[in-house]
């Protein structure tokens, strides 16, 4: 879900995602379904740069995200072009991934313009055997 600056969800979604091993890159690609019926796709490639480091890119992305696991937490932050019907708003994501359970991946992402924050995005991940 995304909720705005209030706290209010704005827009709810559905991931399928999935990843391959390229090399010595992870490539995730994910697949959103949006309450509204609206679809889009999405395209990761992230890469292990030093002790606990990982680069990453995506489609949509101005530059890479760079980020750190520390104490079982990634954090990484990343300018993004971001779609709001027909025109594109630049903004910075934060995101924090933390594995809450042996299949569940938890994201929290803030999302800022100018150093204020528009909303945040709540993802939980679960992997399918």
């Amino acid at each position: 879900m995304f909720q705005d600056f209030t706290g209010r969800i704005r827009r709810r979604f559905a991931i399928q995602l999935d990843g391959r091993l390229d090399g010595g890159a992870l490539v995730l690609s994910e697949h959103f379904l949006f309450d509204d019926g609206a679809t889009e796709q999405r395209v990761w490639r992230i890469t292990p740069i030093g002790a606990g480091g990982y680069s990453a890119n995506a489609d949509d992305m101005i530059g890479d995200a760079r980020g750190a696991v520390r104490g079982g937490v990634l954090r990484w932050s990343y300018l993004f072009s971001l779609k709001l019907g027909a025109r594109r708003m630049r903004v910075r994501f934060h995101d924090t991934f933390v594995q809450t359970a042996e299949d569940t991946l938890l994201n929290v992402a803030r999302v800022t313009k100018f150093g204020f924050e528009l909303g945040r995005s709540t993802l939980i991940f679960r992997r399918q055997p």
